[in-house]
């Protein structure tokens, strides 16, 4: 499951799988372990972040030592010992700092929790009818966590590509594209 784990960060949590949604996504930056700081105390390091670039409406941006500075739109986290703290602090300092979306993998458990951010809480994402989770703040973004669950990265790739294919992300892309038109540079 370690393996599976690593996967998972390096794969849809800000690197390969969602370097689909990225590379299709003008003006949307994803990383691993990136170290974010949301005040002078909090500066935690998700396992997988992903955000829109301030000039195309973000929230976050980055600071000139290359640090995340601000809430990124999605957090996600794979907690195996660290259930507790990711499920209670790490969850309650996201919501206080506006983290729109926050994923857990909870390891042990075979579980997958999506939260989104509705009237300053964290309320679980239901699942579409279609059996996947489907990104409020990313269009287009799908995960199916049964999938993902028992390791079937193939299906979960899939599944980022046919969310990228979907009319709602190019939606997507022409809000964050108009957003950056209209935005001065600085």
């Amino acid at each position: 499951m370690k393996g599976t784990r690593r996967r998972f960060s390096s794969c849809w949590a800000g690197s390969a799988s969602t370097r689909p949604t990225r590379l299709h996504t003008p003006g949307v930056q994803g990383a691993a372990h990136a170290t974010l700081r949301l005040d002078r105390e909090n500066r935690p390091q998700p396992d997988g972040v992903l955000r829109i670039l301030s000039c195309h409406g973000g929230q976050s941006r980055t600071s000139d030592d290359g640090y995340v500075v601000g809430a990124p739109e999605l957090a996600a986290e794979i907690a195996a010992s660290s259930v507790s703290y990711d499920l209670h602090d790490k969850l309650d300092s996201y919501r206080r700092h506006g983290v729109r979306e926050y994923v857990v993998w909870r390891v042990e458990e075979r579980a997958l929790d999506w939260f989104v951010l509705r009237d300053g809480q964290f309320q679980l994402l239901p699942v579409g009818p279609d059996g996947l989770h489907h990104s409020e703040v990313f269009p287009g973004l799908w995960l199916d966590a049964p999938a993902l669950l028992r390791g079937d990265l193939a299906r979960v790739l899939q599944v980022v590509q046919d969310g990228i294919r979907a009319p709602e992300h190019a939606i997507f892309v022409n809000r964050l594209a108009e957003t950056a038109a209209a935005t001065p540079s600085e």
